[in-house]
């Protein structure tokens, strides 16, 4: 179900029309619906530093307790896949962010997570994996930007086969070395390589989650779809939107535009 944004950009949003229909960029955003940097780390000094061990060391004990509390408030802000909120009540998000944040983890907010890059806050994780899912059972999903690993451990809770892509290669190596300390249902693949070129050796895929924004969706990725499968991804610059793609044929697509957002920018090529 649509979620309607409070603050739009404008009220009357205007755009042009292309091979799917009419781009009409709008919608406000917020800390819950952008997954760009909203908060910076906390300081260094001695004072604070004392404070984050302390927060640090209740942080396990009281993770189940703030994870619960996320997945409440979730539940009563939308309309969201059973699925999805079962997945994340299970995955623990203070295990993909810095330690100077991980007291922050279950706050409706995206946090940095290095490299410029940063993990999408639990409204847009829930909102994208319940819209590209749509109810239905999905045997493979292929995320691009897979970042900290986060959306990857979430999806491995759904769907047998999940596949993801990162460019850069300090947050491929530290989402696999977090991903193989959880105990996971389903197996992960996570590749080191051009997110907008997709994954060919493993297509077509049932689902496609892009968790960057490019001025439109890469057409190698709409062709790794498979017909009756679906794509999500933000769309646009300064003016962002999510956009749900369903392949209806070899050259067809269906094109419907959800909420506002912000994410940080989708880039073609590899670093390190």
């Amino acid at each position: 179900m649509r979620k309607p944004i409070k603050q739009p950009y404008n009220s009357q949003p205007t755009g042009t029309r292309n091979r799917f229909g009419r781009s009409r960029l709008g919608g406000g955003f917020s800390a819950r619906n952008s997954n760009a940097r909203i908060v910076s780390a906390p300081g260094s000094h001695a004072g604070a530093s004392a404070m984050q061990r302390h927060a640090e060391e209740n942080l396990g004990l009281n993770s189940e307790r703030m994870r619960e509390h996320l997945i409440q408030r979730l539940e009563h802000d939308g309309h969201f896949d059973k699925r999805v909120l079962q997945a994340m009540a299970k995955v623990p998000r203070h295990e993909f962010v810095d330690q100077g944040l991980a007291s922050r983890a279950y706050e409706e907010a995206a946090l940095p997570i290095g490299f410029g890059q940063t993990i999408s806050s639990p409204w847009v994780v829930a909102r994208m994996i319940s819209a590209v899912l749509d109810g239905q059972q999905t045997a493979k999903i292929l995320e691009v930007g897979g970042g900290c690993g986060y959306q990857a451990a979430v999806l491995a809770h759904i769907v047998p086969q999940v596949f993801a892509i990162e460019r850069v290669r300090g947050l491929y190596e530290q989402a696999r070395e977090r991903l193989a300390r959880l105990s996971l249902p389903n197996p992960i693949r996570f590749i080191h390589g051009d997110g907008m070129a997709g994954y060919p050796d493993a297509a077509p895929f049932d689902a496609i989650i892009v968790a960057a924004a490019g001025l439109r969706i890469p057409d190698a990725l709409l062709q790794q779809l498979a017909i009756g499968g679906r794509l999500i991804a933000p769309e646009g610059d300064k003016l962002q939107r999510l956009v749900l793609i369903e392949r209806l044929g070899s050259g067809r697509w269906h094109r419907t535009e959800l909420e506002g957002v912000r994410f940080v920018p989708l880039k073609a090529g590899v670093l390190g």
